[in-house]
């Protein structure tokens, strides 16, 4: 099997519905001599920010000198985005060889995309044997394909409402299938939030007699002056005052998920894992990650390489967000207001049918001069006429309509006529189509 062949295998997985379960990974990884036993985990959970965490994580820990595997989702470009090691992703071999093992061991037995690209993640972190590997959860906790580890950490960002056919729809639903990840005695770095979301993973943690270290209780992100935060451990092992720090990321936000992962370090670093905090001020300067709030100006050559037919324009900025979700949402909103204020903003937005799209173009058309709509990738998409029922109707006048993402790109391109930002959001799936269109693969 050759890696376009392991590519087309897994699209046709993609024609099963999700499915929430434990007994597929539990099965195939048996049957492969258990290759999570051998390894080390730091395990993310949450609605949003779990990405920024992971790779933060990452940044930290590959510049103090370890070799730390990453296992996120989804992927822009290719599935191999999702597998990486420091800088380095699975390679298109190793990912086409691990995939028919699969297969083979399966034997014919079906498992979901997720579960797949979850086993073949495990065998290659186990060939590979790096000194800590930080898994991030699909969709949920509980029942998530990733839920069969052990780890030395477990790590829940913010909670919010989404995926609410599988999770649940109320927050206490959610937050208790994401308390799932907790394990006996195993302590965990966590967002509290609103009340019934505190209560519900301090009564799992309890339950479970694990050490429950609480943003805003246990730790705080204390904004100083300008760009600077302060970091305070107010309870031991997670102790200690970290001053002046800075994050590359943007959005206010990103302080919470920063400071979540200088929480995880401190007890990370009673593994064997140490990071100072000269390493850790690197670190956040460092951090990228693609699709979240991610800024670039494409400029002269860059620019005429990715839009060759608009000759009359030479440069354009750009703002790229995964937000479909309320939470996602507002944070991107709140992003536009404070730092892109004196900016005209063009939105190219496209969404799943299952989010909630009346709100998330109430909040953010109202903040844009145009707005292009367009349907994003994937059988659950919305059609871009749909998506105009969904806006305001004083805010219609703004909207055209372009079905193909990369023709929507081009509109959006001649509103904004090489002045303020093209902002693209609503779906990861949208990004993943436009994003290498752009700026080139990831990986």
């Amino acid at each position: 099997m050759n890696f376009i062949e392991a590519e087309g295998y897994l699209n046709h997985l993609q024609m099963h519905k999700i499915k929430l379960g434990l007994e597929a990974m539990q099965s195939f990884l048996a049957r492969v001599g258990s290759p999570e036993q051998r390894l080390r985990f730091v395990h993310v959970a949450g609605t949003n920010g779990k990405g920024s965490v992971c790779v933060t994580l990452l940044t930290a820990l590959k510049l103090a000198g370890f070799h730390v595997g990453m296992y996120t989702s989804p992927h822009f470009s290719t599935v191999r985005e999702r597998i990486r090691l420091n800088d380095d992703y699975i390679s298109e071999e190793e990912f086409a060889t691990l995939a028919e093992r699969v297969i083979e061991v399966l034997a014919g037995e079906t498992i979901t995309y997720f579960e797949f690209t979850t086993a073949v993640a495990l065998l290659w972190y186990e060939k590979r044997q790096p000194d800590l590997v930080i898994l991030e959860t699909g969709m949920g906790g509980r029942l998530d394909a990733t839920n069969v580890v052990t780890p030395i950490v477990s790590l829940i960002t913010s909670i919010s409402i989404d995926h609410q056919a599988y999770l649940g729809d109320t927050l206490a639903a959610i937050a208790s299938e994401k308390a799932g990840i907790i394990k006996e005695n195993i302590p965990v770095v966590a967002v509290g939030g609103q009340d019934e979301v505190t209560r519900t993973l301090s009564d799992t943690a309890a339950s479970r007699h694990a050490p429950l270290y609480l943003l805003g209780r246990e730790f705080s992100c204390e904004k100083r002056n300008g760009a600077l935060w302060r970091w305070r451990g107010l309870a031991p092992p997670v102790t200690g005052e970290i001053d002046g720090l800075e994050c590359a990321m943007k959005g206010a936000y990103q302080y919470e998920n920063a400071a979540l992962a200088i929480a995880a370090l401190k007890l990370l670093s009673g593994h064997g894992f140490p990071v100072d905090d000269s390493t850790l001020r690197r670190a956040l300067l460092a951090v990228r990650w693609p699709g979240r709030l991610e800024f670039f100006r494409l400029v002269g050559a860059d620019f005429h390489k990715a839009f060759p037919a608009l000759n009359r324009q030479t440069a354009a900025n750009f703002l790229l967000d995964g937000a479909h979700n309320p939470d996602g949402v507002e944070k991107l909103a709140t992003t536009l207001q404070h730092d892109y204020a004196d900016l005209p903003l063009t939105l190219l937005w496209g969404a799943m049918n299952d989010k909630d799209i009346r709100a998330g173009l109430a909040r953010l058309t109202p903040l844009c001069r145009h707005v292009v709509l367009t349907r994003a990738e994937g059988e659950r998409a919305a059609e871009p006429e749909y998506l105009l029922s969904c806006m305001l109707e004083n805010e219609r006048h703004k909207a055209i309509l372009a079905r193909r993402p990369a023709d929507a790109l081009t509109k959006a391109m001649n509103l904004a006529d090489g002045g303020g930002l093209v902002v693209i959001a609503g779906s990861l799936y949208l990004l993943g189509e436009l994003r290498p269109l752009l700026v080139g693969p990831i990986a």
